[in-house]
């Protein structure tokens, strides 16, 4: 690895010196109520790396879970067909490998002792998985058994940044405002349903906002404005995950968004404001209906841009996240007060995407953001390589026990 790669930094501006090309697994799919929003942003990272500096290998995972290696691997997600003709790849968790290995099924081939062949090597991984077993620390845990540098958060920053709920109890740790919020399992819930509306309706009032507490791309979130409305958005919001976020609604509350580029030294972007067609930012406003518009940059005094960056690298560093991020904000119309609303670990990269539109506004280049962020994936597993994983004891006793 050191032989094909440089990393070069001043002052955050990592450039890549490539010789041969690097080999970049790009995954995507996945078992995620996000799974389809995967394959568009994977499409766009894919045709947009430079193929002089990467050779991309494409890394599909179906919604059953089972990993597929092709060129044409997103158009056979797309269509949900065609796996049964394809062999199943899987990332061996061996550092010494480093590889992605073809599964050849015993009634596959004539030498059941050949069930594993056809490895490929990979220098970096590049996840475009959104949500779950994706973007909550499960995957990131076997690139690092795997010994393979990732773009993006590290299991602890990607799992605590999933989860809404904690995400939230750091931030206040940290004194980054977020709105008033109230939070339970679904099995209380079924236990003590009376006990926990009345408390949302003391402490939130509507409306308010139901989300489940690991989810993305406002799947499973709805806006309560009654009780009845309430109770179905609880219900809703279980069929996701078993931790159930109730949030007061800012009204009148700005959507503000901020990209943050880096690892131990992060940027912020200029913030975007996002134009819901919906009354909130929900699915069909974000991928369906086309109506929904930004704001780039968001028209905002310079003081009140300043802060909001300041709390996006403050927040990303307060949940240890790494190389990239979305940062969310509600911004109050008439004062302008600030509150903190989520951070996504991996950000949607597709087209109409805000964490790569609001870099080429803030001056680079979506090619060039790709650079950086594989720059800084193998600059943080360099850095990690160098620590310490063992210890000699000063005697032998482990032996004698």
């Amino acid at each position: 690895m050191k032989a094909k790669i440089k990393n070069l930094n001043k002052r955050n501006k990592s450039q890549l010196v490539l010789s041969p090309k690097i080999r970049v697994g790009v995954i995507f799919g996945g078992r995620s109520a996000e799974h389809e929003v995967s394959l568009v942003s994977a499409s766009s990272v894919m045709n947009a790396l430079d193929k002089e500096k990467y050779e991309v290998i494409p890394i599909g995972i179906t919604k059953e879970g089972k990993w597929i290696s092709s060129l044409n691997a997103v158009q056979l997600l797309k269509s949900g067909k065609g796996f049964k003709d394809q062999l199943e790849n899987i990332l061996l968790p061996d550092p010494t490998k480093k590889n992605l290995v073809e599964i050849h099924h015993q009634s596959d081939v004539k030498n059941p002792q050949s069930a594993f062949r056809t490895p490929k090597s990979i220098d970096v991984i590049f996840p475009v998985l959104h949500g779950s077993y994706g973007e909550d620390g499960t995957i990131q845990g076997l690139f690092e058994l795997a010994g393979i540098p990732y773009v993006g958060a590290g299991v602890l920053g990607s799992s605590v940044g999933m989860d809404k709920v904690i995400a939230k109890q750091l931030f206040e740790q940290n004194n980054i405002p977020v709105a008033p919020y109230v939070w339970f399992l679904s099995s209380d819930y079924n236990a003590q349903s009376e006990k926990n509306i009345l408390e949302v309706e003391k402490k939130l009032g509507y409306p308010c906002f139901v989300k489940p507490a690991n989810s993305g791309s406002s799947v499973g979130i709805s806006k309560a404005h009654t009780r009845k409305e309430l109770i179905e958005s609880i219900e809703l919001a279980a069929q996701y995950d078993r931790k159930i976020l109730i949030e007061k609604s800012i009204e009148q509350g700005r959507e503000i968004e901020v990209s943050v580029l880096g690892n131990d030294t992060p940027l912020a972007s200029i913030p975007g404001e996002i134009i819901s067609s919906n009354e909130f930012y929900d699915y069909d406003a974000k991928y369906v209906d086309g109506k929904s518009r930004d704001d780039i940059p968001a028209k905002l005094p310079k003081h009140i841009i300043k802060k909001i960056q300041t709390l996006a690298v403050k927040g990303f560093k307060a949940l240890d996240c790494a190389g990239m991020a979305r940062v969310d904000f509600l911004v109050t119309k008439r004062t302008n007060k600030i509150y903190i609303n989520e951070i996504n670990t991996i950000p949607g990269f597709t087209s109409i995407s805000m964490y790569p539109k609001l870099w080429e506004a803030s001056g680079i280049s979506y090619s060039e953001l790709l650079d950086r962020l594989i720059s800084l994936a193998i600059e943080r597993h360099q850095e990690r390589q160098s620590l310490k994983t063992g210890y000699t004891p000063k005697s032998d006793w482990y032996k004698k026990s």
